[in-house]
């Protein structure tokens, strides 16, 4: 038997951006090929994919874990590496995502209704798309960015037009299984039903789902039996069916006071999803009918119940009698709040240009240290990221891009000064406003950049005056000395 699971949470794991390749072209009798190393695939993304033929979030009971594809490195020869394929997750209608603080994060309802739960992260560019009139045979590439991680809360919020209430074996799932395909147990003990359960009622031309709350006791809003639990699954609902069982033997149980506990717990629970369970139109059912003693009951509180203003329907799930008034006036209420509700829109495009001033970054004083700066935004952090800093050449040119968006000239009015820690993207380093970062590069070897190399190799020519010195004769050096 299958479990019902509407609560998990999941890690999501996004592919990594592949490298760039730093190649050189290498053919006979052509020495100076030029830069043809290709970019890195792009990451794949984890999508969330709303499927109304799953119904349960069990697969992710099980496998909570969800890693999408990396991109492939980029190769010689200007080959571009694969990106990597996305990885789509079905989920049932009406799933919500919440993120770690409990914030909704996307409500999806509808078939085929899409949510990129995490980004695949960026491939990175090759020599050869860094070849510039400076730089004409770079010797680096950018890295590619790692791909996004999130822990993600989903939640089934069932899609269901009418909703049933009641206390344990009050007779929901009967009155399901008789207007409606659905088949839930039934037995005659409390708390058979242990998870919601979902039917299509036709009435007319009108077709609507209902679907029942199970384990609603006194208490439930506070987590008693199973209430807290599946009340979530009544958020959507247009109407709510209070189903009052009027054959009890309990003892300090009658349809009056079921209705009034149910009614405060409904009080007591505060939608996610918004709204007021409190505005939605109820329904009074007065179930079991076949048996005497519940048809006098149910004749003794009948007025005092449309005293409230409260329809009331007497049925019979074995009978089966007041079950055609019942799903006609269903219906009616159902076609009425459909009507009530705005037409959708259509999906608007917005634009949102970057204002006229601002940078694309913002520099602060580093909480921890008197005398650091922090440089926060998405570009320095991501060409953080994507730098390699074991070249130097890479560095210089991260150097170039810093210094052409400004963030020399700003940690300099910020009142930077030479040496002092700086903090881009996580990364930090002491910062020498005397590296002329952006003028026209000089010639130098691959992979390596004049500003920043500071050469701890003995050149050839001392080198040579090293071995000359060793060789001379020792006497040699005293006649030079006196003289």
């Amino acid at each position: 038997m299958s479990r019902f699971v509407d609560r998990v949470v999941i890690h999501v794991a996004a592919g990594s951006g592949g490298n760039g390749c730093a190649s050189v072209h290498r053919e006979k009798f052509k020495p100076l090929g030029g830069p043809d190393g290709g970019d890195g695939g792009n990451g794949g993304d984890v999508v969330l994919v709303v499927d109304t033929n799953v119904h349960t979030l069990l697969d992710f009971h099980f496998r909570p874990h969800a890693d999408a594809d990396s991109g492939k490195q980029g190769q010689g020869a200007n080959r571009d590496g694969a990106t990597g394929e996305n990885l789509e997750l079905k989920v049932p209608d009406g799933t919500v995502v919440l993120d770690e603080s409990g914030e909704i994060v996307v409500d999806l309802v509808g078939h085929g209704t899409r949510f990129i739960a995490a980004r695949g992260g960026r491939g990175g560019l090759g020599n050869a798309a860094l070849a510039s009139k400076a730089r004409r045979a770079p010797g680096f590439a950018l890295l590619g960015e790692p791909g996004e991680t999130r822990d993600l809360v989903l939640e089934l919020r069932s899609v269901a037009d009418a909703g049933l209430l009641g206390f344990p074996s009050a007779g929901k799932s009967s009155l399901i299984a008789v207007v409606s395909s659905a088949k839930p147990k039934i037995a005659d003990y409390p708390f058979t039903t242990l998870v919601p359960n979902l039917g299509v009622v036709t009435a007319g031309d009108s077709i609507y789902t209902i679907a029942d709350v199970p384990g609603l006791i006194p208490g439930a809003s506070q987590g008693k039996g199973l209430g807290l639990d599946f009340l979530r699954h009544i958020e959507r609902c247009s109407v709510l069916v209070h189903v009052v069982d009027c054959a009890t033997y309990e003892p300090g149980r009658d349809p009056l006071s079921d209705i009034d506990a149910l009614e405060a717990e409904l009080a007591r629970y505060t939608p996610a999803l918004g709204g007021n369970l409190a505005d939605r139109p109820r329904l009074v059912v007065l179930n079991k009918l076949d048996v005497p003693e519940a048809r006098e009951l149910a004749e003794l509180v009948r007025p005092e119940i449309e005293a409230r203003g409260l329809p009331v329907f007497e049925i019979s799930t074995v009978t089966r009698a007041g079950l055609r008034e019942l799903t006609f006036a269903l219906a009616k209420v159902i076609e009425e709040d459909r009507a009530s509700r705005p037409a959708p829109e259509a999906t608007r495009i917005v634009l949102r240009p970057t204002a006229v001033d601002d940078a694309g970054f913002t520099v602060e004083h580093d909480p921890d240290d008197d005398t650091g700066f922090i440089v926060r935004g998405e570009r320095p952090d991501r060409w953080i990221r994507q730098t390699d800093f074991n070249n130097t050449e890479a560095v210089g040119y991260l150097a170039d891009r810093l210094a052409r968006l400004g963030v020399e000239e700003a940690l300099a009015k910020a009142g930077a000064v030479p040496g002092c820690p700086v903090t881009i993207g996580g990364v930090s380093f002491d910062w020498e406003p005397s590296t002329p970062a952006g003028v026209a590069m000089m010639m130098h070897n691959r992979g390596a950049d004049p500003r920043l190399d500071r050469p701890s190799r003995v050149g050839a020519p001392e080198r040579k005056a090293q071995k000359v010195l060793r060789r001379t004769p020792f006497e040699e050096l005293l006649d030079e000395d006196e003289e």
